[in-house]
């Protein structure tokens, strides 16, 4: 059976703690892999990225691989083919396909017809490869990710929703502060909560300070996403009291340290000074995207079954 990953919530909670091992081992050791040696592999962007397009070419291409890099427009999608036809064509010629996009069923769709793994590289429901890297970095700063806290403040969005199921379901305690009007979509907090293991939790509140309080680390996003340019003001607005700053970081854990997926807009959802301060942890953040990735092709490049014990 093919294996795809559009929520995070396809892996059992040993195949992540699995998943984080083998992407410290290839952290450590960039030319480790060779998985996907004469392989290619579709990289779809229906929006512009950074991290996500060079962090996925680069690791297609450390592990043996062939990007084969689609921009908006380039596909017959843009015209009116269907997901279904995409799906079977795309399927003939690659050994897997990652999607950058914005309707989350585009990438259900795919994924129903596709004999290859689909990725989801973001959509408006989730951003479960962010949440990978999110966990490395935990991992790598206190030596477990199981029993910490990790408080998000900000929109209930996309990259809220991943930490949620991805992160409860490595046990984490994830805490997610956001105003009533932009909470978490109540499906997805459900379906964190179901999958929770080794004692991970989700608590939802529109209180910053409670979801800080003894957090081992501080996560943000920006206010304002694409595609919400027409809600601007009101976002702004709600969230005024949701930044990510040093009076907050001081309700948090003596050794906390300061999270964003990037890109930042330094002074409004995050302080300058704990961006680029000794607390943040954003740039490592930013490079295990490559090495999360890297780990999580060679999962499903092996279709049901894991190339490395979990």
């Amino acid at each position: 059976m093919t294996r795809h990953f559009l929520t995070g919530d396809e892996l059992t909670a040993a195949e992540l703690g699995a998943l984080l091992d083998r992407a410290l081992a290839l952290k450590a050791d960039r030319g480790g892999s060779r998985a996907l040696a004469g392989h290619s592999a579709g990289l779809v962007f229906e929006r512009p990225s950074t991290r996500t397009r060079i962090s996925f070419e680069v690791a297609v291409h450390e592990l043996g691989g062939h990007p084969v890099v689609l921009r908006a427009g380039e596909m017959q999608l843009a015209r009116g083919e269907s997901p279904r036809d995409t799906a079977y064509v795309l399927s003939r010629y690659l050994r897997l396909v990652a999607v950058r996009t914005g309707a989350h069923d585009l990438l259900e769709r795919l994924a129903e017809h596709a004999g290859v793994p689909v990725i989801n590289m973001l959509s408006n429901g989730h951003h479960p490869c962010q949440a990978l890297a999110d966990l490395l970095t935990l991992r790598e700063r206190f030596g477990t990710v199981e029993g910490l806290k990790l408080a998000y403040v900000g929109d209930g969005n996309n990259v809220a929703h991943s930490l949620m199921v991805l992160g409860a379901r490595a046990g984490l305690h994830v805490a997610v502060a956001t105003p009533a009007e932009l909470a978490p979509a109540r499906k997805v907090v459900e379906l964190a909560r179901a999958g929770a293991a080794a004692g991970g939790s989700v608590t939802v509140t529109v209180n910053p300070v409670e979801a800080a309080e003894g957090a081992h680390a501080l996560y943000t996003d920006v206010w304002v996403s694409m595609g919400d340019d027409a809600d601007a003001d009101f976002k702004r607005a709600l969230l005024a009291g949701y930044r990510l700053d040093e009076g907050l970081l001081a309700h948090a854990h003596a050794e906390a340290i300061a999270l964003h997926c990037l890109p930042a807009h330094p002074g409004e959802e995050i302080s300058e000074a704990l961006l680029y301060g000794p607390r943040s942890a954003v740039w490592d953040q930013a490079e295990n995207r490559l090495h999360a990735q890297k780990a999580l092709l060679e999962l499903l490049i092996d279709g049901s079954a894991a190339p490395w014990p979990v």
